[in-house]
């Protein structure tokens, strides 16, 4: 029981009395009443008066009683919830402390019996205990403290210290003077959303971390405590829903959380921008695809305009030249020659470069027609995450490196496209294996087996379905596309087991000087011919090549020429390339076959060094305008352009590296000319 307390008074004069002053109280303050028990009549005080004139009296009776030596009887108590008083007569406190005069009395305004000193004290201890315990929490329900009807939040606290509000009262002093009070609870809507993340949305009181009470959660999601979801679900039985979202539910999708703080972040405006984000990037994609497929539509439109367009200059070039037929069969034995009076001065210009392989270790190439494209053999960019060779594929209608294709496991030395499947990959490899490659699919096909290095390889011309491996002992391996198991003939070396170099396949024409069809195959010691019969047998025929020296063979089949590379020795001191014309020698008698054989035409020196055995090449120049032929120079690091029927050096083409190999090839009617290094492929167009 808390006994009424007076504060030190300041001994004012009397002054008129004022409207009173509401002081917050801190939340545990009572206001204490006296009754006395023995039926003393209470010390009334006038109305008019201020409350400094009843302490007063207090205090005077007080001292009597104290003097006369009679205690006055201890008064019964009832505590009840106060509040403090501020009035007007009084001087003004420091704001960092209470006021010097301050009142617990009940809400009546009549005068109280003056307590005793025993009283005074008692209170003065509560008090300080007071002052120095931390204020109680608001309620979040708004109510009072004593229980009553929710009070009217309180305006915010103005620049000079909180507002003082009123409670009733009258002005004229007279009746019972009314309740005052000061309130600090925060605003009503920062106390909603304060509870509303922490208050059970069924009876709003708080969840709790544990006991009954303890937060739950339904299927759906949404938190209740744990015995008023189950009461509510009980209720309705077989009708159960969720109080919130009026889904159905049922009493074993109760789930209790066991977390003692439970926050939810608002991130709804979050996740509108990620859903709009992704919807962007579906249409991107979608809108990056259909660009895509327009872009292919248009390559291949190009593509048959360019052929149509070739074609149609064919035609008329056939129908220019039909009655040169007869003059034609009797210039094969010599090589073909320009128009004349023609010639020819730099005909190919610079037109692109593309880094094929930054660390090196390319070697050969070839072109497709139908994938439009080039492919180039080079090591692995990734040799610790993906040892071996592959090809990389070129697309000539960007300009530009595409793809790395992985296939064998040690250097590639020959690759050839089949004319009749489209992007069907033939390549030979030091490893000892022949494979099948369909850059369509990017994907080795099929693997046939050698018992030896494979230096080289070649399509079968009159049978797209047979390709031949040249391979490291001289022997040459055919190999049917059909037959998966192993090769179904070998043709073995004639005079030396020297290494297979190059292979080329000549188709059956209708020529007077050399009318079979056959393999040439090139070793570094000379070259044979194997003449194919209908039967698919195979004939050998030792071709007139100097012994020891030659490093390739390369085939221009309209004009049946073969370009035959020397490298330097020391009765020549520089590398040569010599043009022959294939012939067929008369029949002598019945049981022997014509003897095959090669006339030398014309000689070109392409610089002192030949390490690389360089892959030379030999074609018809674009527009009739005469067999052109290339070779690599080592030393002097270029490309070398000659005419083929005079012998004249056209052009030098200039490269960072020494030339490995050189493909002509078409593209949309315009013709081009590609030279690979090591790391480089360059390309040149003709003008």
């Amino acid at each position: 029981m808390e006994a009424m307390e007076v504060d030190p008074l300041q001994r004012d004069p009397p002054v008129p009395p004022a409207a009173p002053l509401v002081i917050a109280d801190s939340g545990s303050s009572t206001e204490v009443e006296e009754d006395d028990g023995e039926g003393g009549a209470r010390a009334a005080f006038p109305p008019g008066l201020p409350a400094t004139w009843a302490f007063s009296q207090r205090s005077a009776g007080r001292g009597g009683a104290v003097a006369s030596g009679l205690s006055p009887p201890p008064p019964r108590r009832r505590v009840r919830q106060g509040f403090r008083v501020h009035y007007s007569s009084q001087t003004a406190a420091s704001s960092r402390t209470f006021p010097d005069f301050l009142l617990r009395a009940p809400g009546a305004a009549v005068g109280a019996d003056p307590p005793s000193s025993g009283t005074e004290s008692s209170e003065s201890e509560e008090d300080e205990r007071a002052r120095a315990a931390p204020p109680a929490p608001p309620r979040l329900d708004g109510a009072d403290e004593s229980g009553g009807a929710p009070r009217p939040a309180t305006p915010p606290p103005g620049p000079d210290g909180p507002r003082r509000e009123e409670v009733g009262g009258d002005n004229g002093g007279s009746g019972v003077q009314r309740r005052r009070r000061l309130s600090f609870e925060p605003d009503a809507a920062a106390q909603s959303e304060e509870a509303e993340g922490d208050t059970c949305s069924i009876c709003f009181e708080a969840w709790t971390a544990a006991g009954d009470h303890r937060v739950a959660a339904l299927r759906c999601g949404h938190l209740f405590g744990f015995t008023c979801i189950r009461k509510w679900l009980t209720s309705q039985r077989s009708a159960a829903k969720c109080p919130q979202c009026n889904k159905k539910a049922k009493r074993s999708d109760i789930l209790l959380l066991y977390a003692p703080k439970l926050r939810a972040v608002d991130n709804s405006e979050h996740e509108s921008l990620k859903k709009s984000l992704e919807e962007e990037q579906s249409r991107r994609r979608k809108a990056e695809l259909e660009s895509a497929q327009y872009k292919l539509k248009l390559q291949v439109i190009t593509n048959k305009f360019g052929r149509a367009q070739q074609e149609l200059r064919e035609m008329k070039a056939r129908m220019v030249h039909a009655g040169g037929s007869s003059a034609a069969a009797a210039a094969s034995s010599s090589p073909p020659r320009c128009a004349a009076g023609s010639r020819l001065m730099a005909p190919y210009s610079f037109s692109d470069a593309v880094m094929v392989s930054a660390n090196g270790g390319c070697r050969v190439l070839a072109h497709s027609e139908w994938l439009h494209c080039l492919v180039a053999s080079q090591p692995s960019a990734h040799a610790a995450l993906l040892p071996g060779y592959g090809v990389k594929k070129v697309s000539l209608a960007h300009i530009k490196s595409s793809q790395y294709v992985p296939i064998h496991a040690a250097q590639i030395r020959g690759l050839c496209f089949n004319r009749q499947s489209a992007g069907l990959l033939l390549s030979a490899s030091l490893d000892g294996t022949l494979k099948l490659t369909s850059l369509s699919a990017n994907a080795v096909v099929q693997t046939y087996k050698a018992d030896k290095p494979v230096w080289s390889c070649c399509w079968c011309a009159d049978d797209p379905n047979y390709a031949y491996a040249g391979l490291s002992n001289g022997s040459v391996l055919l190999y049917d596309v059909r037959d998966t198991s192993a090769h179904v003939r070998e043709l073995q070396p004639l005079r030396s087991r020297a290494p297979v170099a190059s292979l080329c396949y000549i188709p059956r024409a209708a020529s007077s000087s050399f009318p079979c069809g056959g393999l040439i195959a090139g070793t570094l010691e000379g070259g044979y011919f194997w003449e194919r019969g209908g039967d698919g047998a195979y004939e050998p025929h030792v071709l007139p090549l100097e012994a020891g020296s030659c490093t390739d063979i390369q085939v221009e089949t309209e004009s049946r020429h073969c370009l035959v590379t020397y490298r330097a020795g020391r009765g020549h001191p520089t590398v040569r390339c010599v043009l022959m014309a294939l012939t067929q020698a008369p029949q002598q008698s019945s049981g022997e076959s014509p003897a095959v054989s090669c006339l030398a035409v014309q000689t070109f020196s392409a610089g002192s060094s030949c390490k690389l055995l360089t892959k030379n090449a030999i074609f018809a120049g674009p527009h009739g305008s005469g067999a052109l032929v290339c070779a690599g120079d080592e030393a002097s690091q270029s490309t070398l352009v000659w005419e083929a029927s005079s012998g004249a050096l056209l052009q030098k083409l200039p490269a960072d590296l020494p030339v490995l190999d050189i493909s002509p090839f078409t593209v949309n009617g315009e013709h081009f000319l590609a030279s690979l290094t090591e790391k480089m492929l360059k390309l040149y167009k003709w003008k």
